[in-house]
């Protein structure tokens, strides 16, 4: 099992704050920095939201081992030719080091406050899956140019292209068209927030695409949270820091309870390798533990230590 930081800074978190974090993931042998790619959040007035790829573009200089991802970009925000050639930057400014995940987008109050255009979920479905084949094409990853209702690429070399692998994500929660498209053509397929027992049918909806698509699965991965200590004791301190700093007022009961009911590591660590091993065994193979408060190095190393082994 491979892990990544995931944070969420459109909760207001400046560009030092990420590269702190980013190094001590590094530090601690994470294998990808992760972040959200968000411009606002309801409930939170004026964060300090920062744009993700200038920040990654930072971070391409300033780490040296470890993975960037996006995680992932609504595809509201930006054209995929933008995308393309950020992602393709950013790959060649940190060595081939950079991943890029593709979304529907999902938050209306975010487009509503900037202005930006927020179609039904069947056209943002629509453009999602076609931004993924477009980006394919962009990459090498597959033949020819691409053509679609909403997007266009002629067949000619897009330069720069990836430094590295620069894998394609597909993420979200949905049962049926994510995993399919994510099986067809992505690189990896990220289960977002989804209980332990809908992992599963995902998984093998995605390996079944593949399998229709005569082509590799995709990596699995997940991303949701994790509540640990090397042992009882720090665990209900972990538990009670988490609860004091969560930006959205759980108490230590409510965040355990949801934890323990979504199947994911929380406890000492006996309980969390155990939960780690019973998602390696229904197929994940990268665990991105959301955190969303405090995020003190201690707590970074600790938890990362403990799901490590």
């Amino acid at each position: 099992m491979e892990f990544g930081l995931m944070i969420e800074p459109q909760l207001g978190m400046t560009y030092e704050t990420q590269r702190d974090l980013a190094l001590v993931a590094e530090a601690a042998g994470v294998e990808v920095f992760a972040r959200s790619d968000h411009y606002a959040f309801p409930g939170v007035d004026g964060p300090h939201a920062t744009d993700v790829f200038a920040v990654l573009a930072g971070l391409a200089r300033e780490t040296t081992t470890i993975r960037l991802c996006v995680l992932v970009t609504p595809i509201t925000f930006r054209h995929p030719a933008v995308i393309a050639k950020t992602a393709a930057t950013i790959d060649e400014m940190s060595g081939g080091r950079m991943m890029i995940g593709v979304g529907t987008g999902w938050m209306e109050h975010e487009h509503r406050l900037l202005g930006l255009d927020f179609p039904g979920i069947g056209e943002r479905i629509a453009r999602r899956d076609e931004a993924v084949g477009y980006l394919r094409a962009a990459f090498g990853k597959a033949p020819g140019g691409f053509r679609g209702d909403y997007y266009s690429l002629e067949d000619t070399p897009i330069r720069p292209a990836p430094t590295g692998p620069l894998p394609i994500i597909v993420g979200g929660d949905g049962p049926s068209r994510t995993p399919q498209v994510a099986g067809a053509l992505a690189d990896e397929y990220n289960i977002v927030s989804v209980p332990a027992e809908g992992v599963p049918p995902r998984v093998a909806r995605a390996r079944e695409a593949a399998a229709d698509a005569s082509r590799r699965p995709p990596t699995i991965s997940m991303m949701s949270g994790a509540i640990v200590g090397r042992d009882e004791a720090s665990f209900r301190r972990n538990l009670e820091r988490i609860a004091a700093g969560h930006p959205f007022g759980r108490s230590p009961e409510q965040l355990e309870e949801r934890a323990r009911a979504q199947g994911v590591p929380v406890g000492s660590a006996a309980e969390a390798r155990e939960a780690i091993a019973r998602l390696a065994g229904m197929g994940i193979e990268r665990y991105y533990v959301q955190m969303l408060g405090p995020l003190d190095r201690d707590l970074v190393e600790e938890t990362f230590a403990v799901l490590a082994g």
